[in-house]
């Protein structure tokens, strides 16, 4: 009977001491989540969805404007490894914010494209894209759009007109059959970021900016047909250059 009692207690002891080893092995790490919050104002005044078709924004030419339409694409996001793309649209308030599970602690450079780099931007490659019309057409080259930016100015008659401020890859149309293009994409380097537990890091697009530097724009002149203008795609994205900056990090 003693001998009975004895071995229950070792088996006793092996299984707890066991369970207390299995326990410890099986202890998985926390989950680390970084979010990329996509925010967008107008010379620093945060502005939101709700206030679409709204004449309530004045470009650096003195034109009264409304937003309809802001969705673009960002590719080669430095947090994530390999090819990448992501579609922000504000309008849909969808994309806006970025979440990555896959970074550990440290310390890394955020940069990202602004568009497509010309070596990713092939005509059909991207289902994502396809589905929303991102697409640009074949007589321009294929590929897709680096942004639809859409919405109404006040003209020099005061008369509210649309505008289509579409940024693409540059083509030159000269001689149809022989189409030559300029990569206007373009790199975003927002410095520095310490990425810690559940890190929240904000990119702010002022999107006053696409009207501002270096090229004062003039929507009476410049608000259609932008897509197929060699010059007005370089100098969409010479002014793109300082639209986006490193906003809170939490």
């Amino acid at each position: 009977m003693i001998k009975r009692i004895t071995y229950l207690v070792l088996v006793s002891v092996l299984f707890l001491t066991g369970c207390k080893d299995e326990k410890d092995c099986c202890v998985f790490p926390e989950e680390i989540i970084t979010t990329l919050n996509f925010t967008h104002n107008w010379n620093g005044k945060e502005i939101t969805n709700q206030e679409l078709n709204e004449l309530k924004f004045t470009t650096e030419n003195g034109e009264k404007i409304s937003i309809e339409r802001l969705r673009y694409l960002i590719s080669n996001l430095s947090l994530v490894g390999g090819d990448n793309q992501f579609l922000i649209d504000f309008g849909e308030n969808s994309g806006t914010n970025i979440s990555l599970t896959d970074i550990s602690p440290g310390t890394y450079n955020l940069k990202f494209t602004f568009g497509l780099q010309d070596i990713a931007n092939k005509d059909g490659e991207y289902q994502l894209l396809n589905s929303v019309n991102f697409n640009v057409p074949a007589m321009l080259g294929g590929g897709y759009h680096y942004m639809q930016f859409d919405g109404k100015f006040l003209n020099n008659n005061d008369e509210e007109t649309g505008f289509n401020f579409h940024a693409i890859r540059a083509v030159d149309r000269t001689n149809p059959n022989d189409l030559k293009f300029e990569d206007t994409s373009f790199e975003v380097d927002l410095g520095t970021v310490e990425i810690v537990k559940n890190t929240t890091i904000e990119i702010k697009m002022d999107v006053s900016e696409w009207f501002k530097t270096p090229n004062t724009w003039n929507l009476n002149e410049l608000h259609t047909v932008l897509m197929p203008n060699f010059e007005a795609q370089k100098m969409i994205s010479e002014n793109g250059k300082s639209v986006f900056t490193l906003g809170k990090i939490n």
